[in-house]
């Protein structure tokens, strides 16, 4: 890690654009130890065999058909931050060339360091990663699967719990997103309409809230029907790992703490909670498969009164 080599690569900051995207990268890397990665022949089993087993479980748990990501990587933080650096890119460019700032130069040093801190501080903290590549210049492209291992191995330290057990439960609640994504091949499509949407009324002056209110909608959707399959279909109890990361979540420093609210981590928890609460009730009532059908069409998505009313949406879609 060379902090000093992080602040000079953001002076450097060139170009035309709002964000100088290459120094944003080198920046982030600088400020951030990338971890060893010297994996053992063993663990590159494991990593493999918990994915397997996660696509077999769910399958069998959810009775939806899916295939894992071609592409799955365990990575160093540095390769984390050079696999999202597109993506980023991607959902930053239209405000990119809309901006016209009064001065240029000075404004593209300020969001260079502004998202090379965002990477940094990500790839510091990302356990896994399911990637379905939305808005990538490649439609065609295979979404990814990565896990950060350094992360992985610290944060099984830090908490205290086998390292193996942590890294099968993060396993599982990755592949939970590509089950989603596989048995719902429209929905890429649906929150790369509502993200484009969204951001192209901001650059006009404007807030489309109803492309903000079903992108959060649908979110929520995601994240909790991931945490409905991770209650059914983990092989064993992880009440202890949830509480643990949870409290983790909570602690930190200032830094931390601040750096989390302004990515919205926060708002991401309560996704987790509010989208939970409303597919346990749906599976209680009518079992997993009858959740699951929110995946088979847009219109089975739950809309937001729905989410805090299940009844109101069993009795939508599933009479």
């Amino acid at each position: 890690m060379d902090l000093l080599r992080s602040i000079r690569a953001v002076s450097e900051a060139s170009g035309t654009g709002v964000i100088d995207w290459a120094k944003a990268g080198e920046a982030a890397k600088a400020s951030t130890d990338p971890g060893a990665l010297d994996l053992t022949p063993a663990e590159r089993r494991g990593y493999a065999a918990d994915v397997q087993d996660a696509r077999a479980r769910l399958r069998a748990v959810a009775g939806v058909e899916f295939d894992v990501p071609d592409t799955i990587e365990v990575q160093n933080r540095h390769h984390w931050i050079d696999a999202n650096l597109a993506t980023f890119h991607n959902v930053m460019g239209p405000v990119e060339a809309a901006t016209n700032a009064r001065l240029p130069d000075l404004s593209r040093v300020v969001n260079t360091g502004s998202m090379a801190f965002t990477l940094g501080f990500l790839a510091r903290n990302v356990l896994g990663q399911y990637d379905p590549l939305l808005l990538a210049d490649d439609a065609d492209a295979d979404h990814g699967l990565y896990f950060v291992h350094p992360n992985v191995v610290a944060v099984a330290a830090e908490l205290d719990v086998a390292y193996p057990r942590f890294r099968r439960w993060i396993a599982f609640h990755e592949v939970t997103h590509a089950a989603e994504f596989g048995a719902a091949p429209w929905l890429s499509g649906y929150l790369e309409s509502r993200v484009e949407r969204g951001v192209d009324e901001l650059v006009a002056g404007g807030l489309d809230r109803t492309a903000f209110s079903e992108l959060q909608t649908a979110m929520t959707a995601v994240e909790g029907y991931a945490e409905l399959l991770m209650d059914r279909a983990f092989d064993e109890e992880y009440a202890d790992l949830r509480r643990k990361l949870d409290a983790r979540r909570g602690g930190g420093g200032p830094v931390r703490q601040i750096a989390s609210r302004l990515l919205g981590l926060g708002l991401k928890r309560q996704q987790y909670e509010r989208g939970a609460t409303f597919f346990e009730r749906v599976a209680d009532e009518r079992g997993v498969e009858a959740a699951s059908v929110v995946w088979e069409r847009p219109e089975y998505l739950p809309t937001s009164g729905e989410i805090d009313d299940p009844g109101a949406w069993i009795r939508r879609v599933n009479p």
